[in-house]
């Protein structure tokens, strides 16, 4: 599906530019942009269900902000890193010593800004799958969903994987801009998270040093996925997500699109 809200010359442009740059790249790709004043939204294929990859742990965190809410966890409580813990990829976890003391609030920072597969798999742990997605449902979101665990190859040869959808990621960052999401102290507390990211070779790549980019990536074989705000003097949320795509080609789309985006709201 397409969307262009006001179908007015600037949201066609951005449409129309996006369209050229991805047309010879292979596989299914969704796009969602939004300046955040409603001036502008432009999206296709934002409600296809894709294969989340390191998305998911966007909603992990916001069960971890709730929990914390609801007074049943707290940042400052301490968990041991197992070696039965330790998952490969990204992060730093995996590499550390048995027994490793990090608090909940390390696993929520390392989970999203090194997207680290063994904090995100404690974190699933300490939180529980059903209450993540419970959480998923009453927020209305009914396509975005925790199946498995990160690298549980076990599920993922029953057919058992994680997904997601742009315009459901993108509400969710939306609501945290306009201090929606879980509470308004909460909305800032992961927002700050999400902009301290360090893995910035998609959205950020090709825009200027120091502008402030609250975003999550997300990576598998033939997966590329990059979503967030970027704080131009217009706001504007953008994401991209892909299935069978050219990985390298994709991902300088993004950058390329990104940079487009920027320079749209820099004025």
């Amino acid at each position: 599906m397409g969307h262009i809200n006001n179908n007015n010359g600037g949201e066609i442009a951005v449409y129309t530019y996006v369209k050229r740059i991805l047309k010879d790249i292979p596989g299914q790709t969704g796009f969602y942009y939004k300046r955040l004043d409603g001036s502008e939204i432009v999206a296709f294929n934002e409600d296809r269900i894709f294969y989340a990859a390191s998305l998911i742990k966007i909603p992990i965190l916001i069960e971890a902000f709730n929990r914390v809410r609801l007074g049943e966890m707290d940042f400052d409580k301490k968990y041991e890193v197992r070696n039965s813990d330790k998952v490969p990829s990204c992060g730093a976890l995996a590499y550390m010593h048995d027994g490793l003391e990090v608090t909940f609030r390390d696993l929520c920072v390392l989970m999203i800004i090194h997207s680290d597969n063994t904090a995100a798999n404690m974190l699933i742990r300490i939180l529980g799958m059903d209450r993540i997605n419970q959480t998923l449902i009453d927020r209305e979101m009914y396509m975005t969903r925790l199946n498995r665990l990160l690298f549980d190859e076990e599920a993922s040869a029953q057919g058992l994987e994680n997904t997601a959808v742009l315009d459901e990621l993108a509400m969710l960052f939306e609501e945290m801009h306009n201090g929606r999401l879980v509470s308004r102290k909460a909305s800032i507390e992961m927002l700050d998270i999400f902009k301290m990211q360090r893995l910035n070779s998609k959205i950020p790549r090709l825009l200027p040093k120091g502008v402030p980019i609250a975003h999550k990536t997300g990576e598998d074989q033939g997966i590329t996925h990059d979503i967030g705000i970027v704080y131009a003097r217009k706001p504007f949320l953008i994401g991209f997500m892909s299935n069978n795509t050219d990985v390298v080609a994709m991902e300088n789309a993004i950058s390329e699109i990104s940079r487009f985006a920027y320079k749209r709201n820099c004025f």
